[in-house]
């Protein structure tokens, strides 16, 4: 009951399950996240380890950065049911259609001072 209890607490905050739907356009670094969603780095951390906690996401070393993806392996079977319905959600939010200009436009190479 506890991985389901964790993966239910990461997606009961706005600002991961907008993580979440930019993740769906394609995999992203703190730094494009951030500037997404105009919110402190350390407050960004802080939601992607709630999200990798729960499963919800992998993260890989790409030189110097770190990309966060959706976790689609189908090892957790929660987040495997979920993420599909996670998807079909909120097609019209405002929120997240903007999100997902942003997303679209967003460059690390701009941003990313590491």
């Amino acid at each position: 009951m506890r991985k389901l209890i964790k993966v239910f607490k990461a997606l009961s905050d706005t600002n991961r399950l907008r993580i979440l739907k930019m993740l769906e356009i394609r995999s992203l670094c703190v730094c494009e996240i951030t500037d997404v969603l105009q919110l402190a780095t350390s407050t960004v951390s802080k939601h992607l380890s709630l999200l990798r906690d729960a499963e919800l996401i992998l993260d890989s070393k790409d030189g110097k950065w770190v990309n966060y993806t959706l976790n689609l392996s189908g090892q957790n079977s929660y987040v495997s049911s979920l993420l599909p319905l996670i998807r079909k959600w909120l097609p019209d939010n405002k929120v997240v259609l903007e999100d997902a200009r942003k997303v679209q436009n967003v460059d690390r190479l701009h941003l990313c001072h590491g």
